[in-house]
């Protein structure tokens, strides 16, 4: 199947989940939405968010200043280029990243900002913010502060997807890891190669990944046979996708499903991801109920930071985090 290929999405495919029903005062409302995210997270592994409560104004806003900084000088973005940063924040240039290792770089620019280091110490201190463009970093963190409410509420909505107390996740939420990122990815157009797309086929390595995008088509998500499907922008909602450490806690009982990107309108496309994981120091181990005799664990326990930094070193050629 060509880049070209993939199919329409539809919501047997990509269910959509109402955020407010996950925090309902009425029991038997987020149960009944608890189900509807227990079959996405173990089908496709990727659904749309809705009612989520995020602003317009700060969604909107966001994206005024991803256009505004990816328009400024190279030289300027490459000023805090992620080159020469300790800890990968900053401003990274097309092909710097390569998300599908077997490929040849990714067709993207980003700017990444982050919380808490791998080794769960501060760094917020090693966020750098173009001079030329001081309005960014009020807006990115006003969405900051968004989406960590949002992705503690989903991860709520995992617990009693998984017949867990809702609060199950929270002791391990209280100094998650977070990874903010802006991306554009400017058209292709022509032959194309497949191995140096927008992003080559991958899986996200944290436990949940927020995506907002643009109207421009890019995403597409596998299918799990070879195929792939668009997964469309839908306005008003994000796209959310299970990472490799839910996977992992989870037993693969919830799917991170491989996606990539591939911008073939002609237009410059931007998307903004939002990484979130837990605690540096949570144990990725099964869940309660997620192993068992007929379902033995598939994977040894693991640190939830020492993954993250494994997976982030191998996508930055080996750079050490």
């Amino acid at each position: 199947m060509s880049l070209q290929d993939a199919r329409e999405a539809d919501l047997a495919s990509l269910p959509v989940i109402d955020a407010g029903n996950l925090i309902s005062e009425a029991a038997a409302v987020r149960a009944a939405e608890a189900a509807t995210l227990r079959a996405a997270c173990t089908g496709s592994g990727f659904f749309y968010v809705t009612n989520h409560g995020v602003p317009p104004a700060v969604l909107n806003g966001l994206f005024d200043q991803a256009h505004a900084f990816f328009d400024l000088p190279l030289a300027e973005k490459q000023a805090i280029g992620v080159d020469s940063s300790p800890v990968l924040r900053g401003y990274s240039p097309l092909l710097a990243e390569n998300a599908d290792l077997g490929a040849r770089g990714d067709m993207h620019e980003g700017f990444d900002i982050g919380g808490v280091l791998y080794d769960g110490s501060p760094g917020d201190e090693f966020n750098r913010w173009p001079a030329a463009l001081p309005s960014l970093q009020p807006v990115m963190t006003a969405y900051w502060d968004e989406m960590l409410r949002l992705a503690r509420t989903l991860m709520s909505g995992f617990a009693m997807a998984l017949d867990l107390d809702r609060d199950y996740f929270a002791p391990v939420l209280t100094n998650p890891q977070a990874f903010l990122r802006v991306l554009h990815y400017p058209p292709q157009d022509g032959p194309i190669d497949p191995s140096q797309i927008g992003i080559g086929a991958h899986s996200d390595y944290e436990s949940l990944t927020i995506l907002a995008t643009d109207q421009s088509r890019a995403l597409q998500v596998s299918d799990g046979q070879g195929g792939w499907l668009w997964a469309d922008h839908r306005p008003g909602a994000f796209v959310v996708n299970i990472g490799d450490q839910m996977a992992r806690w989870t037993n693969d009982l919830f799917a991170s499903t491989m996606h990539r990107a591939i911008n073939l309108t002609g237009r410059r496309r931007y998307s903004i991801p939002f990484f979130f994981g837990p605690n540096p120091e949570a144990v990725i181990a099964p869940l309660p109920g997620c192993a068992t005799a007929d379902r033995p664990a598939r994977y040894a326990p693991i640190g939830a930071g020492e993954y993250s930094r494994q997976r982030a070193a191998a996508s930055y050629a080996g750079t050490e985090v």
